[in-house]
């Protein structure tokens, strides 16, 4: 017997108080977004401070 047995054919709940969120609006919590604000920009400038360096 798995772990999940007793529940795998469940059906999938739907709440009477509040709608189902669309698709776009779904789709738009997933969707990616900067972890580290500003850490692509130290990298940029470090790369663009070792390029003049040896240039």
């Amino acid at each position: 017997m798995g772990s999940y047995d007793d529940i795998i054919n469940l059906p999938h709940h739907v709440s009477k108080k509040h709608p189902q969120m669309p698709l776009s609006q779904r789709a738009a919590q997933f969707a990616p977004f900067a972890a580290l604000v500003g850490h692509d920009k130290a990298i940029e400038e470090t790369a663009r401070q070792n390029t003049e360096k040896y240039i």
